[in-house]
């Protein structure tokens, strides 16, 4: 039977509409006797009746500490000493206790409601040297938006801080003084751009939640929300064949293009081999004029109908080669926020702003601090846009 948010709990079914009061109806029906209990009992050594569920108090009472302290350790929160914790969660495995997925469900719904007011501070890390030009790119603004959005639809607000204005050793202690348990690192950025982000090695996450936008950073190695690069990539290819074009081409920058291209080989797979394009990447430090004579040679040799793209200098470059777009080659973007060519892929960063919100606030709620021995990495589909300088040669 389909449940309460997924969840199945045979005939505690509840629909997704449900009040939190009648939750609670539900829950004293079924003798789920408070959010401190657990599914099945397995022991009766200490008088327990078997057929009732093992709570955190019969824990506590295990342990020698308070329900609270087990409800802080299952939860992997800071407050409680990781020798504690290990012996708590043994003991609770021992007894058999599995938290209740009707609570759980109960508990989602109180954080997630949209009647919440803000209350509590999220923090947005902007690590770039100079802040503002964060904003100037439009997937990086829509990021914000988004997660700004979310935050306030959970019940928090999003404020930023500045590595360019807090040392970064101090980050730490302004965020406990503010009460604030969640971080989210705002993107970097194209290394062609003046200006370099921080490095944030300096920082102590043990006591915060973290996510961040992409991977280009090594350090901290935490959970992330990015677009699906590769895919995005694949995506394209796929619809610039359909609208009838033979001779695919991909042009980008290679230290930030590497997963896009990644999407372009797997593409070209199931393209004969004699329409299979080498992509031409650009180096760091090159100067216009040097790119500008390879790009020239390269479109000589290989000679594409429409090209893949995430540069915004690109038109402009083959206009003064004498090629016209679109009647001598197509262009399509890896990003249409960012270039001025109107064909291409809508990353739909407004969603990995608000999927990497909810994806913090999910770690509060665990009490999941620090960096995680395995990070998870979310990747948000985009969407095909079509434009006027692709378009279609299909008869």
């Amino acid at each position: 039977m389909e449940c309460l948010w997924g969840i199945s709990t045979r005939d505690n079914c509840l629909p997704p509409a449900t009040s939190s009061a009648t939750i609670r109806t539900k829950l004293r029906e079924s003798s789920f006797l408070g959010e401190e209990s657990g599914a099945g009992s397995r022991i009766n050594a200490k008088g327990l009746n078997r057929n009732r569920r093992v709570t955190l108090r019969d824990i506590a009472r295990e342990v020698g500490v308070s329900h609270t302290t087990i409800s802080r350790a299952l939860r992997n929160s800071p407050e409680v000493s990781e020798g504690m914790k290990d012996r708590i969660r043994r003991k609770s495995e021992e007894m058999g206790y599995v938290p209740d997925p009707l609570l759980s469900a109960l508990s989602h719904y109180r954080l997630t409601s949209k009647e919440k007011p803000a209350q509590s501070v999220l923090a947005w890390l902007n690590p770039w040297s100079s802040p503002k030009r964060m904003r100037e790119i439009g997937e990086f603004r829509l990021y914000w938006e988004g997660a700004k959005e979310a935050a306030e639809r959970l019940g928090f607000i999003l404020e930023e801080f500045c590595t360019a204005e807090v040392p970064l050793k101090r980050l730490g202690q302004v965020f406990k003084a503010r009460n604030i348990q969640g971080v989210l690192i705002g993107p970097d950025h194209d290394l062609s751009l003046d200006g370099a982000t921080t490095d944030l090695i300096e920082v102590d996450w043990k006591d915060f939640a973290v996510v961040r936008f992409g991977r280009s950073k090594a350090y901290p190695s935490v959970h992330f929300v990015t677009s699906a690069q590769a895919s995005n990539t694949s995506k394209s290819f796929e619809v610039i064949s359909e609208r009838g074009y033979r001779r695919i081409g991909f042009v980008g920058l290679l230290l930030s293009m590497r997963i896009f291209c990644s999407g372009y080989y797997m593409a070209q797979q199931d393209t004969p081999k004699n329409r299979r394009l080498p992509p031409l990447y650009f180096q760091e430090g090159e100067s216009v004029v040097e790119r500008q004579d390879r790009l020239a040679v390269w479109v000589s040799n290989t000679k594409p109908d429409a090209i893949i793209t995430d540069r915004d200098d690109l038109p402009r470059m083959l206009a003064d080669l004498g090629y016209r777009i679109p009647e001598d080659i197509a262009l399509a973007t890896t990003s249409v926020h960012d270039t001025p060519i109107d064909a291409g892929i809508d990353q739909n960063p407004k969603e990995i702003g608000r999927t990497a919100i909810r994806t913090l606030v999910g770690l509060i709620g665990e009490q999941n601090f620090g960096i995680p021995q395995n990070r998870t990495e979310i990747l948000i589909e985009g969407t095909w846009v079509d434009g006027s300088m692709l378009p279609s040669r299909s008869q």
